[in-house]
């Protein structure tokens, strides 16, 4: 038997036993049938694919000792919210299920648009931090920031503050060894997140940590959608000036925000840190009056939570529901629901970069506008610089801001967070905030954008076939 053979013999084994796998997760049929299509019309390169790409995570989890080890302890609220007496309640029940955080009351919401704005409030918080420091970021860049931010650590542990971070080893291929090793020479605590390693570098690649965490002293929280770059301050070459928008907490939701920090330095420390043991009780004031309630979301939980949640405000809104975000790639079941909502009366509109950070992802987000726009949805493209804010407003009375896209990398394959914002002048804020965005920007007509051309027709269809992986 020649060497051919039996690398052909090899290759039809492993191929029936990956669909037998795929078989046994029970993957949707649409999906299921793609990946046994490309195993077996693709030698070699189907399998490759599939490993890297195709493998249900939640069913098969490679950081399972997370879930085993490390167990939240989710204290009491002053008053319980529950689905009786709260119009989103149900909501607040879904996150308490998949994510064990509950509403927090008595938090105080502070929002932080664009980086000069979200760098001061940040800047201002970490100079004043007493005992540690989280920082957890998908980019960190070498540049003015970071050597500033490496000059206040510095700083700050003379003083006796514990500071921890965790970059994505992904996210934050750019940032240099050198400013790495600097961190480490003066004290500060840092990991990359799930970083290049042969023994599971084909079970990882596809699962990256997108999430933007601030904590300082328990007592200040931040999340949203800016990383640590300059760009946020000095704008981008190709793009112009870059839009973003953060978010500050104080009060119990920044324990919750401090949770998922807690849980993902366990897996990339394998150290349990207790939360708050070090916080100045003294400091700690329950004195907002926001309901905040912590959603996050990853491969290794046994839902979409993230997903979940943006399918339930878009069902649960009465009156409108509008998004900000750059990526809006929304597969089956949330392009299912905007349709929905807007053939039903609701006024769903859409706020979304003119111009993209990728070629192919630029003409991804545009090959879902036809059935958008087709169903009455109203589109607009922001045209000064780049727009990267993750934000849905609904009704007067909810906020989403965080990290996650409306994409399926965001609800399958990273690990996101966001919170959520019970509370009616925070809501007409950000309503206040995106009406005057979309008057700077240009809305885009079913009509006119049935005029496009067969060629721009066909890089849309081709680019929408990347939407699974992008």
């Amino acid at each position: 038997m020649t060497l051919s053979v039996v690398l052909v013999i090899l290759y039809i084994i492993v191929a029936i036993a990956m669909v037998i796998g795929i078989l046994v997760n029970g993957a949707r049929p649409s999906k299921t049938l793609a990946w046994l299509l490309a195993i077996f019309t693709i030698p070699v390169g189907g399998i490759i694919l599939y490993l890297l790409l195709g493998r249900n995570r939640r069913k098969n989890k490679i950081l399972r000792e997370k879930q085993v080890a490390f167990s939240r302890e989710i204290k009491p609220i002053p008053i319980e919210i529950s689905k009786t007496d709260h119009t989103y309640g149900r909501l607040m029940d879904l996150i308490n299920k998949n994510c064990r955080f509950q509403p927090t009351l008595q938090n105080s919401a502070v929002l932080l648009k664009d980086g000069k704005t979200t760098f001061e409030s940040i800047f201002e918080a970490l100079e004043g931090a007493s005992n540690y420091i989280y920082l957890q970021y998908y980019i960190f860049e070498d540049g003015e920031l970071a050597d500033r931010l490496l000059k206040l650590f510095q700083s700050k542990v003379k003083e006796g503050v514990k500071v921890r971070m965790i970059y994505d080893s992904i996210g934050s291929y750019t940032l240099s060894n050198r400013y790495v090793n600097a961190l480490k020479s003066v004290g500060v605590e840092v990991y990359p997140f799930l970083p290049f390693r042969f023994d599971y570098f084909l079970s990882s690649l596809n699962y990256r940590n997108h999430r933007k965490i601030i904590i300082v002293d328990g007592i200040h929280g931040f999340t949203g959608g800016i990383n640590i770059s300059d760009k946020y301050l000095k704008g981008d070459p190709n793009l112009g000036t870059w839009h973003d928008m953060h978010l500050q907490l104080t009060g119990p939701s920044v324990k919750q925000l401090e949770e998922v920090f807690i849980a993902d330095w366990y897996l990339v420390a394998e150290e349990q840190l207790s939360l708050g043991d070090e916080v100045d009780k003294g400091k700690f004031k329950n004195d907002g009056d926001k309901i905040v309630q912590i959603v996050s979301s990853g491969p290794e939980d046994d839902f979409p939570n993230i997903q979940q949640v943006y399918f339930e405000m878009i069902n649960e809104a009465k009156q409108y529901v509008y998004i900000t975000n750059p990526y809006i790639i929304p597969g089956n079941e949330i392009l299912l629901a905007l349709q929905t909502a807007s053939l039903s009366g609701v006024d769903v509109r859409l706020l979304v970069s003119e111009h993209a950070d990728s070629n192919l992802v630029g003409w991804t987000v545009r090959s879902y506008f036809e059935p958008l726009l087709k169903a009455g949805i109203r589109l607009f493209l922001f045209p000064d610089g780049f727009l990267h804010s993750k934000v849905i407003v609904s009704d007067d009375e909810i906020v989403s801001i965080g990290t996650a896209n409306i994409d399926v990398r965001s609800f399958e394959h990273n690990f996101e967070v966001n919170a959520l914002i019970f509370d009616r002048y925070f809501s007409q804020q950000l309503k206040a905030d995106f009406l005057k965005d979309c008057a700077r920007s240009r809305e885009l007509t079913y009509h006119e954008h049935k005029q496009r051309s067969w060629g721009t027709r066909l890089k849309e269809g081709t680019a929408k076939i990347f939407s699974p992986i992008l």
